[in-house]
């Protein structure tokens, strides 16, 4: 019996340990219509290890987007790299983002951004390729809402865009 316990433990732990090593690369974006504001209010979600981790590579090394060191460089390079790394259209017409601000919840960093002068729209079209210079294995989910429907894509590193029509 005691054989058995042992041999359960040795097949088992590797398989543990291995579970709780696999990180999961997921950024989630959240994109609403407001309608009455004529604007696409977006908020992204990214874990900080992954894009501060992406931000050395692409910037400066030595960067940090730990509160206590952080520059006002660092949010120059977030600023910059969002900018890039996502594009909305609706109807076909690419709309102009703005940065707004991030804040910073636990291990996640929230990028605020906004879309202005927005008409009603029948379809959305969003890239997203943030992250993807990190890993292959990068999943980026998109939720937009509008008029109180919601729709859901998962972009990744082969389908790093995808469109979502609301007049179904």
């Amino acid at each position: 019996m005691k054989f058995l316990k042992v041999l359960s433990f040795v097949l088992v732990f590797p398989l543990l340990v291995a579970a709780s090593a696999h990180k999961f690369y997921v950024s989630t974006t959240q994109v609403e219509y407001v309608a009455p504001k004529q604007s696409l209010q977006i908020i992204s979600k990214i874990f900080i290890d992954d894009i501060e981790d992406v931000l050395q590579e692409r910037y400066n090394p030595s960067l940090s987007l730990d509160t206590q060191k952080e520059t006002k460089q660092v949010e120059e390079y977030l600023k910059k790299y969002v900018l890039q790394k996502l594009t909305i259209k609706a109807d076909g017409k690419e709309i102009p983002l703005t940065y707004v601000g991030r804040e910073y919840d636990n291990d996640i960093v929230k990028i605020f951004l906004e879309g202005q002068h927005v008409t009603d729209f029948s379809s959305i079209t969003i890239e997203n390729k943030l992250l993807f210079e990190l890993t292959t294995q990068q999943q980026n989910i998109v939720h937009v809402k509008k008029e109180g429907e919601r729709k859901s894509l998962v972009l990744d590193v082969d389908n790093p865009n995808g469109m979502l029509n609301f007049d179904e």
